[in-house]
């Protein structure tokens, strides 16, 4: 990669002006060779293969930071999803398992580690069982370990036993760190079509066809994309396109660049760049401000998704001109409560779960950051993930529910995360029932554009 002066002038400008950051360099770490029949001792092997790998994470991307003058907002790690690593375990085991990995965290001094999950789209082996059981004591009892659970593909359809059982450990997650707000539900997610090498949490995992060591680097950028729509003026839609093409392919350098260099300091494979636009809670670093940009009175209003589409394409575009090594999600990202401008959407009524889940089928992943009232039954939850699911395999594309029932909380309440995870409007549930439908269980068959050999 070779870059013109001009190039650096204007990330220089994008970094001091427009909120640009690499959101995350996430380094994926192997953890099948710490395998044991004791679980002291897998504890053990996983605190110590961890501690070791990513002793100098954080400090290289410190040194690089410095060195490019370009900010890395968070240094996490992935892991290989626990289940498979380590079927032959109990509900306690898992638990214990978990608090080592937070414990790991804290001592290499990343803020997330995501891993804590299982592939179960097709069914459930016994020790999934028993990870899916310790997920709402371990996320309640620990700070950085994050969890995913991908129930749905599209060459296997949606195994409807597995979302009702997410939706019941939702419930418990969410019932467990009630004191909290409900906080350990923002480290859950359900997924469709799960990406093996995404490094954003909570859905981040070291995929089993991944290296032993790999390095993955989330970009942002909102507000350069922001600045640039304002800077345009009144073009039409192909104009629009090419700017935010153009935009994109400029923070996508920038952030692989940034990677590669971190990833050659630590002496581990450069895997990705994944090229979404990911929100904060700050003014200007707002996808919503992007779509009212281009002409919305307000996100939530007809327009909404034609307008997400047209932002989603374009830096899909823009990021695989710029990189031949474009993976994870790459889109953008419309999580309620990381988002100033779909807080204040939802807090003037303009925008409802009903249209964030038309959103959904055009951008990055799905409902994400999403507040309930606490008193939400089970089985709406399930049918959520469901129509979420529905819409991954039918499109196949990832889709996913991070959806957070607050306990003692009602609809127009807010409750407060802070940091990245913002503050959360409670939004208004549908109050009809879907017991019925969800509780026939088995498996949604797969689409027929499943059928692709």
């Amino acid at each position: 990669m070779t870059y013109q002066f001009e190039e650096i002038l204007e990330t220089i400008r994008m970094t001091a002006v427009e909120h640009f950051d690499i959101r995350t360099v996430t380094l994926g770490i192997n953890l099948r060779d710490c395998a044991d029949r004791d679980v002291d001792v897998v504890c053990q092997k996983i605190y110590e293969k961890i501690t070791r790998v990513a002793e100098n994470h954080v400090s290289t991307a410190r040194e690089i930071e410095t060195r490019f003058g370009i900010s890395i907002a968070n240094k996490r790690i992935s892991v290989t999803p626990i289940s498979i690593a380590f079927d032959n375990f109990k509900k306690d085991d898992y638990v214990k398992i978990a608090k080592t990995l937070d414990r790991a965290a804290e001592k290499v001094g990343v803020d997330f580690l995501g891993g804590f999950g299982a592939l179960i789209q097709k069914g459930l082996t016994n020790g999934e069982r028993e990870l899916i059981a310790a997920i709402p004591q371990a996320l309640s009892e620990t700070k950085r370990v994050c969890s995913s659970i991908n129930v749905a593909t599209t060459k296997a359809g949606i195994n409807m036993d597995a979302v009702n059982l997410m939706s019941r450990q939702i419930k418990e997650t969410a019932r467990l760190s009630a004191d909290a707000g409900s906080v350990g539900c923002a480290k859950l997610v359900v997924f469709c079509n799960v990406p093996e090498d995404n490094p954003f949490v909570a859905g981040a995992f070291h995929g089993v066809s991944e290296p032993e060591t790999v390095l993955n680097v989330g970009i942002s950028g909102p507000g350069v994309v922001l600045q640039a729509i304002k800077e345009a003026g009144r073009v039409d839609f192909g104009q629009l396109a090419e700017i935010i093409k153009k935009v994109t392919f400029k923070i996508t350098r920038a952030g692989e660049l940034i990677g590669r260099k971190v990833a050659e300091s630590l002496n581990v494979s450069f895997g990705i760049v994944d090229i979404s636009l990911a929100p904060t809670p700050a003014e200007g670093d707002s996808i919503a401000d992007i779509l009212e940009a281009m002409g919305l009175e307000s996100v939530g209003a007809p327009g909404t998704t034609a307008a997400l589409a047209l932002l989603n394409d374009a830096v899909k575009k823009g990021g695989l001109m710029a990189s031949s090594y474009v993976g994870g999600m790459s889109g953008a990202f419309i999580p309620v409560s990381e988002d100033a401008g779909m807080i204040r959407a939802v807090q003037k009524g303009h925008l409802s779960l009903e249209k964030l889940e038309a959103m959904t089928s055009v951008c990055s992943v799905g409902l994400d950051m999403i507040a309930v009232p606490g008193d939400t039954p089970e089985e709406t939850i399930a049918a959520i993930i469901a129509d979420e699911c529905a819409i991954g395999i039918t499109n196949d594309k990832t889709t996913a529910v991070r959806i957070i029932p607050v306990f003692n909380k009602k609809v127009g309440e807010i409750v407060e995360y802070g940091g990245l995870l913002g503050s959360a409007p409670i939004m208004e549930v549908r109050n009809l029932s879907a017991k019925e439908f969800v509780s026939r269980g088995g498996r949604i068959p797969a689409p027929v554009r499943s059928l692709t050999n």
